[in-house]
């Protein structure tokens, strides 16, 4: 689908984004950050040349906003911007803003079993770790545990 086309699934997420607020804080935060935007594919709005290192990743979104701080060949990558709309989409259904404090309660009981922000995080699986570039990890109880210095001398 070419930039600006829709089906009635993104046009409704469209309109949920915007009410539900999420849309415009990631039109904000592009804002803030410097961002080109652009129009996308699905509804989506492309933000290039984000300047802030916060978040740490190729891409994040907010809404239906996708932003990198690189310039739109990253984006150009289908799995990796089917994995932004995924998270889109994610937002129309965790009723906006409020997938934030959810998103990053899954980021912390990520880090805390495996170590990273993503392997056990529900949003980011449900998003696909492998479109999303991600490595999974098991959590630190099914590693295989390391002989240590136990017993000796």
């Amino acid at each position: 689908m070419a930039p600006g086309e829709s089906t009635r699934w993104t046009t409704a997420r469209r309109v949920i984004n915007y009410v539900n607020l999420s849309t415009p804080l990631g039109l904000l935060v592009s804002v803030i950050g410097g961002a080109r935007r652009t129009p996308g594919p699905d509804g989506l709005i492309l933000a290039v040349g984000y300047r802030y290192g916060f978040p740490i990743a190729r891409a994040f979104t907010i809404g239906n906003v996708v932003l990198t701080k690189h310039d739109l060949a990253l984006l150009s990558r289908s799995d990796l911007l089917r994995h932004e709309d995924r998270h889109a989409t994610q937002y129309a259904f965790c009723l906006g803003v409020l997938m934030l404090p959810m998103y990053v309660t899954g980021l912390a009981v990520s880090y805390a079993a495996c170590g990273d922000h993503w392997s056990w995080n529900p949003f980011e699986r449900l998003a696909g770790l492998d479109d999303g570039g991600y490595v999974r990890r098991p959590p630190w109880w099914r590693r295989p545990r390391r002989k240590g210095r136990r017993g000796r001398a």
